[in-house]
């Protein structure tokens, strides 16, 4: 029996909308990152598609809750599936930063890790005003941020400013987000699909080709580093050497725990 979908697609005329629904929180496990770079590729591979907008189908306002830490914790995982996990999330925001497509993310409430990284990949971001936080929060739970999630911090805030959140894994309001460039618009929570549609349709009225062939200009090269596969198995292996310390493995035993309410 196939599994549950968490990800849906919804075309419209010249774009679409992909929408995360793997309740409670939209925490990412594999699937949901197979499932993320199955619709980019159906919406790329569509030629009268020219843009697509994510956002949450929770009724939560959690755009996402980040990845699923059951990936990530070496107790419940091994270096072979954690591998696959890294290289799939990885080669996808890879694939989405340099994406022909024009790409908006509607951001409702938290958004902190795995969601932030999808929204920095973007071309836009909007997010709902006075509701949820955003950031690259790994290091408050014991992680540490990717390295290439925090170049591509540094090229959408700047160096110090992302030094100043990633090294302490901060998670900030929409308005601080805004302030520092995380997000490019605040709007209320009932406008933001509405507001998302009617920014994608403004950016649509600039030929596709000119427009996108400057993104790739300026995006290629990291996005190359971002689906390198042989790169990706060699940092998989570092980073599975952090996962399985010890040290590790207690903070994140301990952050389970809490988020489950229960003992592993």
């Amino acid at each position: 029996m196939a599994p549950t979908p968490f990800v849906f697609v919804e075309e419209k005329k010249d774009y679409a909308i992909v929408t995360i629904n793997r309740g409670p929180v939209n925490a990412m496990n594999l699937q949901v990152w197979v499932e993320l770079q199955a619709a980019l590729d159906r919406i790329e591979g569509n030629s009268k598609m020219r843009g697509v907008i994510f956002c949450s189908g929770l009724d939560k306002d959690i755009f996402t809750a980040g990845n699923d830490l059951t990936e990530l914790y070496a107790p419940m995982t091994s270096l072979e599936g954690y591998t696959n996990f890294w290289t799939t999330q990885n080669v996808f925001v890879g694939n989405l930063y340099s994406s022909r497509l024009v790409v908006i993310s509607a951001i409702r409430g938290a958004c902190p890790a795995g969601g932030c990284a999808i929204s920095l990949a973007s071309d836009y971001r909007i997010m709902t005003a006075g509701l949820g936080h955003i950031g690259l929060n790994e290091p408050q739970i014991g992680l540490l941020v990717p390295a290439l999630w925090m170049v591509l911090y540094a090229k959408v805030i700047g160096e110090r400013q992302a030094e100043l959140l990633g090294f302490n894994g901060a998670v900030i309001s929409p308005e601080e987000a805004k302030r520092v460039g995380l997000v490019d618009e605040l709007v209320p929570k009932e406008k933001l699909m509405q507001t998302a549609e009617a920014t994608m349709a403004k950016w649509l009225k600039i030929p596709s080709l000119g427009r996108s062939l400057t993104k790739k200009n300026v995006r290629q090269e990291l996005s190359d580093r971002f689906t390198d596969r042989g790169a990706l198995k060699t940092e998989s292996e570092m980073g599975w050497a952090f996962l399985s310390s010890p040290e590790t493995v207690k903070a994140m035993k301990a952050t389970l725990n809490r988020l489950q309410g229960s003992k592993l």
